[in-house]
């Protein structure tokens, strides 16, 4: 039997951050029936945002793979937040935004981070649908930005 997703954070070592503040008319995450929706979570860490600049210029791919990671770790602490994390059944989707340099064509392996992170932590529970957009820019000069829409018991 396979641990639980808290059990398997506590495996892999990871806390959930504390919830962001919504920075506009918005909260978190919000349920409809056995969905939960997250807003677009953007790599904050400790209260302060990681990294600025576009991927692809000022940011590397490989860099911008990790903030999607922290990003996705925020969608889940907003989850967490609202339903508890153990009620997730399965990651449905994933949305991923990426402030692209001109000529950057790398948004799905950036988008990756997120989606290893949801395997990691769900195993084949996080396999999900998903699109990885290239932005001119996103809120205060975010790299990435990611929301999730998982399903809950």
């Amino acid at each position: 039997m396979s641990p639980s997703p808290s059990g398997r954070l506590r495996e892999l070592g990871i806390t959930l951050p504390t919830v962001a503040a919504p920075a506009g008319a918005y909260i978190p995450a919000r349920r409809s029936g056995s969905l939960v929706f997250t807003a677009g979570q953007v790599p904050f860490v400790d209260g302060t945002l990681a990294a600025t600049g576009k991927v692809g210029a000022e940011i590397g791919a490989d860099d911008a793979y990790g903030l999607a990671r922290v990003c996705a770790l925020n969608a889940l602490a907003a989850v967490d937040a609202l339903v508890g994390i153990d009620a997730v059944v399965g990651v449905v989707k994933v949305v991923g935004f990426v402030a692209s340099a001109p000529g950057f064509g790398g948004q799905p392996a950036v988008i990756n981070g997120a989606s290893d992170l949801l395997g990691e932590v769900f195993g084949a529970a996080g396999q999900h649908a998903r699109s990885a957009v290239g932005v001119a820019e996103l809120p205060l000069n975010a790299p990435v930005e990611v929301e999730l829409i998982v399903e809950v018991a």
